[in-house]
Order: structure tokens, then sequence, then C-alpha cells
């Protein structure tokens, strides 16, 4: 018996490291975490929804810059409407004011029908269809917006923009 120990203990003492590393018994550790794999249809949501996200972003854009522009031409165009309403302006201010007034009512269309296209596209979108109901008249925002720029009432028309710009921010905010 004690030959027996000591030949065991001389091979324990002889056997290399890399030996000795695999007789311990070791349990393998995992991460605990998998990597996820998406469906194509969980990419395609998500590229919608990125999409909707970025179109809601370019009309936050595009709206924000008509804002800061409209604020000067409305003061410029108040003013012109002054002069020529105590009969102090040249023909030349008369023409350009009306021309100057043209151009925003056309913008003003533009930006209703930007917004009416955005709406449609998040109507027909199964994806986008759960921000719809968010988003959902803003181009009735942006068309009294257009009546009122119509009449006359740049600055009113301008705030009420500023309303469909909240809600539009709103949706984007929902999204993230």
């Amino acid at each position: 018996m004690r030959k027996t120990i000591i030949v065991s203990f001389l091979c324990l003492v002889l056997l290399p490291p890399f030996a000795i590393n695999g007789l311990s018994q070791t349990k393998k550790r995992s991460s605990g975490k998998r990597p996820r794999t998406t469906t194509s249809a969980e990419q395609q949501a998500a590229t919608a929804e990125h999409q909707g996200a970025l179109q809601l972003a370019d009309q936050i854009k595009n709206l924000t810059k008509f804002i800061y522009l409209l604020g000067g031409i409305a003061k410029t165009l108040e003013q012109s409407d002054a002069a020529i309403r105590r009969k102090e302006a040249p023909p030349s201010l008369i023409e350009s004011t009306e021309a100057s007034k043209a151009k925003v009512r056309s913008s003003f269309q533009s930006v209703r029908v930007g917004l009416d296209k955005l709406e449609v596209d998040f109507r027909a979108s199964p994806v986008l269809q759960a921000y719809y109901y968010k988003l959902a008249g803003v181009a009735d925002g942006a068309a009294k917006a257009e009546q009122m720029a119509a009449a006359g009432q740049y600055d009113q028309a301008g705030r009420n923009l500023l309303s469909v710009i909240n809600r539009l921010t709103d949706v984007l905010t929902d999204m993230k």
C-alpha cells in the first residue's frame, strides 16, 4: 500500500501541467447572453419605422425653416400693407407685395401637401399605423394656417404651424 501511494504521488508530480488542468473538473462558463437573431420581418419593421422617423424629422426641419423665414416676410408684408392702405406706396411696392403674398400662399399650400402625404404614408404602413393616431390632423392644422395666410393673418398662421410642429415632435419622440 505504501508503494501505491508513492507511485501515485510520483505520477502526479511528473505529469505535465496541461494534463493536471484536464483532470480537474471545471464548469465551462458562458456569457449568458446569446446573440439575438432578427427575422426579416423584424428588420423590415425597423426599417419602416426608421424611414417614418426620417420623414417626420424632415417635415420638422422644413417647417421650422419656413416659420423662421415667414417671420421676416410677414413683418415686411404687414409694413407694406400699411403703406398701401395709407396710399404712400409706389406701384413697384404694390406689385412686389402682391408677388410676395402669392409666394407665401404657395408655400403654405406646399406645406399642407407635404403633411397630407406624411399622414397618408403613416396610415398606409402597417408598422407606422400605431403612430398615426397622434399624427392625424396635422394636415388640417396646415390647412387652417393656409387659410389664415390667405386672409393676411401671417402671424396667426405661423403660430398655427408651431402647434403642428409640436405634434410632429410628439410623434417622433414616441417612435424613439
